[in-house]
């Protein structure tokens, strides 16, 4: 037999095992039970409303906050870890490497119920605010690391003509320096506001109240109080709304800097 024959009978086997599993799927699902379980028109009517005005908001809003306050902390550390003094490189290391080792849910507890337990300090917000708190650390780490990145990947010789302007290395890094940095690390920035977005449901186990509620606290408890699945799917359906056009964001700003390059 021929390779190119075998190479056919192959595909040709591979595309009638395809279709035997999809038919064995359809003709052996019930339909009804999956849609009046997951996808019930009555459930979703009914919790629709909130859990746009109430859940996608507060997810964005928790977002929102924990990438600003994340990008801040995150220069700093970064600029830190650059300098020419050894106790300030040390002091960014250790706080990114501590980060970014930890998992974000295990700093979410810790800065909600054992920070509050061991010191007595409220953090601003309450549980809620603690959490968020813990997000913009975690993620102000792996930024960190990302615009250093960026920061050594402008070259060189833009730093040197700039002095030589008589430029202030301050104003160096301000002017010249950073601009070029954000520009370069945009992609793997986008990239990490989509993942921010999806950790916001790890707020979960600080408690919110109703109007405090993200996107998977909601879907839960609408689950738990209705017994059916479809604020799961509403909820599921709303993160690709926000997610998707970032995502889309990202693949196209690459291809933007490989074209520039």
């Amino acid at each position: 037999m021929k390779p190119s024959t075998r190479k056919r009978l192959f595909q040709g086997v591979l595309y009638a095992v395809f279709i035997i599993v999809v038919a064995v799927v359809v003709l052996t699902t019930d339909w009804v039970v999956i849609q009046n379980n997951f996808f019930n028109l009555e459930v979703a009517a009914e919790t629709f409303p909130e859990i746009v005005t109430i859940a996608a908001k507060n997810t964005v809003l928790y977002t929102a906050i924990a990438f600003v306050g994340g990008m801040i902390l995150g220069l700093v550390f970064a600029l830190m870890k650059l300098s020419p003094v050894l106790p300030y490189r040390w002091f960014a290391t250790a706080y990114i490497e501590l980060f970014r080792g930890l998992p974000a849910l295990l700093v979410i507890f810790g800065f909600a119920y054992g920070l509050p337990i061991a010191t007595g300090w409220q953090p601003p917000g309450g549980s809620t605010g603690a959490g968020l708190i813990a997000l913009m650390i975690v993620s102000s780490a792996y930024i960190a690391e990302t615009l250093r990145a960026g920061i050594e990947a402008v070259p060189k010789g833009q730093v040197e003509a700039a002095r030589s302007l008589g430029m202030r290395p301050s104003w160096t890094m301000v002017s010249v320096v950073l601009p070029q940095a954000f520009r370069i690390v945009t992609p793997p920035l986008t990239n990490e506001l989509v993942i921010l977005i999806k950790d916001t449901s790890l707020l979960f186990i600080v408690g919110m109240a109703l109007g405090e509620r993200e996107l998977t606290t909601f879907a839960r408890d609408a689950l738990t109080t209705q017994a059916n699945s479809t604020p799961l799917v509403l909820a599921a359906l709303l993160y690709l709304v926000i997610t998707l056009p970032l995502t889309q964001l990202v693949a196209k700003l690459e291809r933007h800097n490989k074209r520039g390059r």
